[in-house]
């Protein structure tokens, strides 16, 4: 080791043994604060972070992240983490392993609800994410690479952000972070400084860094609940495949369209509510109870629960010829 001596030359030439408070100080001082932040995200929020090891129906062993949401065992995970399970189990912060079950899964938004017969959790927060803002501070807590109760701090980098889930459909309202995310930490929650959840950790994009994405917690809260009460979600549907199709300017312009394409029906399930309306293949569907459809997309939001069992009237371009269905969404299976 080289060791550097100050000479009495170098103490007499400029050089102040004791330099008065600077810019640095008070820069030490701001880490300090940020330090002192994320330790006490950590200290809150760590014993209810769990890590979840999977064995798959292939025989393949899995893993990823969770969180207490209930004091009585309940925990919140991503729905890709447990999609093919067939033995759960799951180890608590200070070491204690319980078996798990899967209580109820939504492939729709990548979210599993699953339960351990563990006494006391401690159950968190979760934070209203339409307050969130750019730039706010974003903890994740997690087990990637089954590295348990590993934390990464970053920033929320964007809101709003929409990701496909494997059903196929959009996930809205999905947040981008920076907080440095790898396979294992799906499943586990993102924090703000207050130490609520703001989001569950679910995707990262590849080879990228930095760029990491989250299921909002109002989305996160709600489809718990239901999967608590119900084991599912319900959603409706009119019993088509379909896919986006632009529409000729002339059309738009005589039928005064409020889009420009609309879903095209390519594929229409026998028996199903299509079929009763009076659907055709090749009709594009362009509204949907008074309200604009220019996308598959657009139409899965109308399919919501509320819709099973009532007559809605569609608007349908068939040719060059608008015209009006009355159709009567059924439940969505699973």
């Amino acid at each position: 080791m080289i060791k550097f001596l100050q000479s009495e030359h170098s103490r007499s030439n400029g050089f102040d043994e004791h330099p008065q408070p600077s810019s640095a100080a008070a820069d030490n001082e701001l880490l300090d604060s940020y330090s002192r932040t994320i330790s006490a995200v950590v200290s809150r929020v760590a014993p209810s972070v769990v890590n979840i090891a999977v064995t798959h129906r292939n025989g393949r062993p899995g893993g990823g992240s969770g969180f207490a949401i209930t004091r009585d065992g309940f925990v919140l995970t991503n729905y890709h983490v447990v999609q093919t399970a067939t033995k759960l189990e799951v180890t608590l912060h200070d070491g204690r392993a319980y078996p798990a079950k899967v209580i109820g899964t939504d492939a729709e938004t990548d979210l599993a609800v699953i339960r351990i017969d563990a006494p006391e959790l401690y159950a968190v927060r979760f934070a209203n994410s339409a307050n969130l803002r750019v730039g706010q501070i974003a903890v994740a807590v997690g087990s990637p690479y089954g590295f348990q109760q590993t934390v990464t701090a970053g920033i929320v980098s964007a809101l709003g952000r929409t990701m496909r889930s494997e059903s196929g459909r959009l996930i809205d309202d999905v947040i981008q972070t920076d907080a440095a995310l790898n396979p294992g930490n799906s499943g586990g929650p993102l924090l703000s400084s207050a130490g609520e959840v703001i989001g569950v950790n679910t995707a990262v994009i590849l080879p990228a860094q930095g760029i990491c994405f989250a299921i909002a917690s109002n989305t996160a809260h709600l489809v718990a609940g239901w999967l608590i009460r119900d084991g599912r979600i319900r959603r409706s549907s009119i019993g088509i495949a379909g896919q986006n199709m632009p529409l000729h300017p002339r059309v738009i312009s005589f039928h005064k369209l409020a889009v420009k394409s609309g879903v095209q029906v390519t594929e229409i399930s026998g028996g199903s509510p299509a079929i009763a309306a009076g659907l055709k293949q090749g009709d594009i569907i362009v509204g949907f109870k008074g309200q604009p459809v220019a996308t598959i997309d657009d139409l899965h939001k109308k399919l919501v629960a509320t819709e099973i069992g009532v007559t809605s009237p569609i608007m349908v371009i068939r040719g060059n010829e608008k015209m009006f269905l009355i159709v009567r969404p059924c439940e969505l299976k699973a």
